[in-house]
């Protein structure tokens, strides 16, 4: 009979490779939403630059891939570097190494099986998808061969199933495999692997695969060169006989750690050589205005938001955090340099100030440090194993915390109701569970503020039918009520302000309402037309609600729609309401109104 840990290895395996290869189909996609897509696409173009078009300097074929695949919704995978006037890659160049082997299967059946062979047709989705599910069995094979010895069969199958069951790893490896943290998974469990076994008996052989993996893996994300702590730091402990006896190590094998050094600068070399030939400077910082706040990281933002908060949308791993407790009794030698490196890791993740990441299902730069969390998880379950109270308790937590993380994935992909990177309180606990809810409630994403008592006290505030814009341009036509509509378009992006005497204690809430229609969908937060509410003390703004009614509207079908936003405690004086118009549809509203009302 086949192990505990075997049977939970192969069903995850199995169960990402149907996720990833049935629902979707995103190889045969031909915009963002597919395997080469967004981030993706950056980290792949070297290979048609190089392989295919034979132009790493000019990207000359970047308009004709725009228009024939659009990974992206314009340009961003590479920038104008100013001294050279060559583009230059935003993303360095470790997973197009990766992704090289692939790629070139890819290239050398796609002509034949009637394909373009321009490094983006469907082969090549095909091949780079089947590379990352192919990396995400290997990842779970080599967490669950480092594990086993140390914790046993069941805590392994355990931590397996959660890891992949109730956590956005299962999102990051069956179906945004091809990002850099599923493949950094499996990076990290290979140096897992490693590591102890060249304590145990140190050889070049394992000092050179240390460098390696440690080297690639910096070349794929600069920050992962904290990886580092773990092979030195490992089984070393915080006293002076445990530092000198480490020291007298290296000592004696120096050439070692020289070799594994050699090697991973040596990988890690391939991206000054880059950026030196096509620019013809040794270091470019390609991420241009982004950066990091070492002194104020967005650890709470990052960690319990609901925007995107790492443990609110991964509850399980809090029993991985508490686990470190359990893992310093049972296995001390691991204990130091994990807890260290994900202290450390979590710290430098947040401090990132685009700390959304781009918008992901909970924090997707944490994902690959899953590998490392699996020690303190394994060495949880171990110690739940041997209590039948706590385990019983941990289990009900398990199965939630699982249909949540499943839950999650569908709305992300196929529900729609999770709308990643944007999310608010009140959305989120109108939505936390459901199934269906009306497309209105996308609303909260810009109120944050949710009634659903009765209102009591209501009174109009402001009501305005935009009647007196006849004879002028902004009278939109077809009007939506009446004879006259408020038109807004990129010649007429601004209503005229309109002014509303108010102040503490006249009301609790605001309700706004308009009638509005769009001449076409809009997707792109920021570039929706607003209807602007505005609690002002003199010029000051004290609070501040612009709801973006295009979430919610279909192209040139007129709604009425309604929101609710809290008044605020401080001192105001009057508030303000004011129509914005961005992106490039046409926006007509009618019958808007403000009104007030308590609780």
């Amino acid at each position: 009979m086949k192990s505990p840990s075997w049977l939970a290895w192969l069903f995850c395996s199995l169960f990402i490779v149907t996720i990833a290869f049935v629902p979707l189909q995103r190889w045969n996609v031909r915009d963002s939403g597919a395997v080469i897509g967004w981030d993706v696409s950056g980290y792949y173009l070297y290979l048609p630059a190089i392989f295919i078009h034979h132009d790493i300097k000019d990207l000359q074929f970047k308009d004709q891939m725009m228009r024939d695949y659009a990974p992206t919704p314009d340009f961003q995978q590479a920038f104008r570097h100013r001294g050279s006037g060559h583009y230059v890659m935003k993303y360095s160049a470790g997973m197009a190494v990766q992704y090289l082997p692939f790629f070139l299967i890819a290239h050398a059946v796609a002509a034949p099986l009637g394909y373009p062979a321009d490094g983006f047709s469907p082969p090549y989705q095909l091949a780079i998808l089947g590379a990352s599910v192919l990396m995400s069995v290997l990842g779970l094979a080599l967490v669950r061969r480092a594990l086993r010895p140390h914790f046993g069969e069941w805590p392994t199958a355990l931590t397996l199933l959660g890891i992949v069951l109730g956590t956005n790893y299962l999102d990051y490896s069956a179906i945004g495999g091809a990002m850099t943290h599923n493949w950094l998974f499996t990076w990290y469990a290979a140096l897992l692997l490693l590591t102890p076994a060249f304590y145990q008996r140190p050889t070049r052989g394992r000092a050179l695969g240390i460098g390696a993996i440690v080297g690639l893996m910096a070349l794929t994300r600069p920050t992962e060169l904290l990886a580092l702590l773990i092979p030195l730091l490992w089984g070393l402990r915080p006293t002076g006989p445990a530092v000198r006896e480490r020291l007298a190590f290296w000592r004696k094998h120096g050439g070692l750690l020289l070799a594994a050094g050699l090697i991973g600068a040596a990988i890690l070399s391939i991206q000054p050589l880059y950026w030196h030939y096509v620019s013809g400077d040794w270091i470019v910082y390609s991420y241009q205005q982004q950066g990091f706040s070492w002194l104020r990281p967005h650890l709470w933002d990052g960690i319990f938001s609901f925007k995107s908060g790492w443990l609110l949308y991964s509850p399980l791993l809090v029993v991985a955090l508490l686990g470190f407790t359990a893992l310093r009794r049972q296995q001390l030698a691991a204990f130091w340099p994990l807890l260290i490196f994900i202290t450390v890791f979590t710290y430098v993740t947040f401090a990132w100030d685009e700390w959304l990441y781009g918008g992901s299902l909970g924090q997707r730069a944490m994902v690959q440090s899953y590998a490392v969390l699996a020690w303190p998880f394994a060495a949880a379950h171990h110690w739940l194993l041997a209590r039948r109270p706590w385990l019983l308790a941990y289990a009900g937590f398990a199965v939630l915390s699982c249909y949540h993380n499943l839950w999650l994935t569908y709305q992300a992909h196929l529900g729609g109701l999770l709308v990643a990177g944007q999310m608010t309180r009140a959305y989120w606990w109108r939505i936390l569970g459901r199934y269906d809810v009306p497309l209105e409630a996308r609303l909260l994403l810009d109120t944050n503020y949710d009634f659903t008592g009765t209102p009591r006290n209501y009174r109009v505030l402001w009501k305005q039918d935009f009647e007196s814009l006849a004879g002028q341009a902004e009278c939109g036509q077809p009007a939506l009520r009446g004879n006259c509509s408020l038109l807004l378009d990129a010649a007429h992006p601004r209503s005229a302000e309109f002014d509303i005497p108010a102040r503490p204690g006249q009301f609790k809430w605001v309700q706004g309402r308009a009638v509005a229609s769009t001449s076409q969908p809009e997707w792109i937060e920021g570039k929706m037309t607003q209807f602007a509410v505005r609690f002002c003390q003199g010029s000051r703004v004290v609070r501040e609600r612009t709801v973006q009614f295009q979430r919610v509207l279909q192209p040139n079908a007129p709604q009425e729609l309604q929101f609710y936003i809290k008044a605020p405690r401080e001192d105001f004086d009057h508030v303000t309401v004011v129509f914005l118009h961005y992106g490039q549809a046409a926006m007509r509203f009618d019958d808007a109104q403000l009104a007030g009302f308590d609780e």
